[in-house]
């Protein structure tokens, strides 16, 4: 992989917190007059196009989300606004650059996730939104947590729980703990990752069921589960592992069917792991039949994964036909 470490935490230099104010003193004879009716569009794009992702994976719709904002929301950037209107106008641009960073993740193209990471981090701080900062920093150390960057993980999860610590946003504190907890258990630090895996359910315990506005406000209950699920397998603890994962699909939400299907996977792995071939056969199945269709580098190495290890239970019954299922997934 080209994506370094070393460039995810140049992501840490903060911009002049008045760049926003000195943009509209430089641009006040833009051509594009930019008000709130710009910001919703952006914004409700950014939903659209973020739910078909969670649907169908990353690799489906990101030329649509680069080609939006390259073609509208760049001259709208470049054109002319009230300082108000810019730090929302800013706030939303963040949020449509970290979908493409995820949609570009999703599709295995590191490089770009990287660099669009880092901008939303610009974009956020410039607009002084401290929660996007801290989501957009989470993005880069999931990154790291995926291509095995151990401590450059640890370091950009704690700088998204540092950037979030002013925050009253349960589900946001939830999301950024859960993924130091995460790096930390990669990184072999038990004792960080189960104090940070407690304050992460502390945080989601006290989320209320209706989602406010929060960036954050589609990590529900269910997906703590998985993510808290994951920490505990990488600990060893797969008993309370595979609770987790049982709760996180018996709760309402996980109805997206990449992450309905990369719980499933996961789970699978989890039940291998305490030798119940059957209930991980079975996983396995379900998993297969969400994955058809989506277009997802997790989905894929899930599939790989599963393969490889079902080479191993060859002689089992059912083992055989589930691996030419997954083939065809290829």
């Amino acid at each position: 992989m080209a994506a370094s470490s070393a460039y995810a935490l140049t992501a840490l230099g903060l911009p002049d917190p008045d760049a926003v104010l000195r943009r509209v003193r430089l641009r006040s004879g833009g051509t594009v007059q930019v008000g709130y009716g710009e910001v919703a569009a952006i914004r409700q794009m950014t939903k659209s196009l973020g739910d078909a992702a969670a649907e169908l994976g990353g690799g489906h719709a990101r030329h649509l989300a680069v080609r939006y904002l390259h073609d509208d929301v760049a001259p709208w950037l470049d054109g002319t606004w009230t300082v108000a209107v810019g730090r929302e106008l800013f706030a939303a641009t963040a949020q449509l650059v970290h979908l493409a960073g995820w949609m570009a993740q999703d599709e295995g193209n590191q490089d770009a996730a990287q660099q669009y990471y880092a901008h939303s981090y610009r974009l956020a701080s410039e607009a002084g939104n401290a929660e996007l900062a801290a989501t957009a920093l989470r993005g880069l150390a999931v990154q790291a947590i995926d291509l095995g960057f151990r401590p450059t993980a640890v370091r950009m999860a704690e700088e998204c729980v540092d950037q979030a610590k002013t925050l009253d946003a349960p589900r946001a504190l939830a999301y950024y703990q859960a993924t130091l907890a995460n790096a930390a258990a990669l990184d072999g630090d038990r004792r960080t990752a189960t104090t940070a895996l407690s304050a992460s359910q502390t945080a989601i315990e006290r989320a209320t069921d209706t989602p406010g506005p929060s960036w954050a406000s589609h990590y529900s209950i269910g997906r703590w589960a998985h993510e808290s699920g994951m920490v505990l397998a990488r600990l060893g603890d797969y008993t309370s592992a595979q609770e987790h994962l049982h709760h996180s699909l018996d709760v309402h939400g996980l109805d997206r069917r990449r992450t309905r299907a990369i719980v499933l996977a996961d789970l699978g792995t989890v039940r291998l792991r305490q030798d119940d071939v059957d209930g991980a056969l079975a996983s396995w199945n379900d998993f297969l039949d969400c994955a058809d269709g989506i277009r997802s580098i997790k989905v894929q190495d899930a599939v790989s994964d599963m393969r490889a290890r079902l080479y191993r239970l060859r002689t089992v019954p059912g083992a055989g036909e589930l691996d030419e299922r997954a083939a065809r997934l290829g």
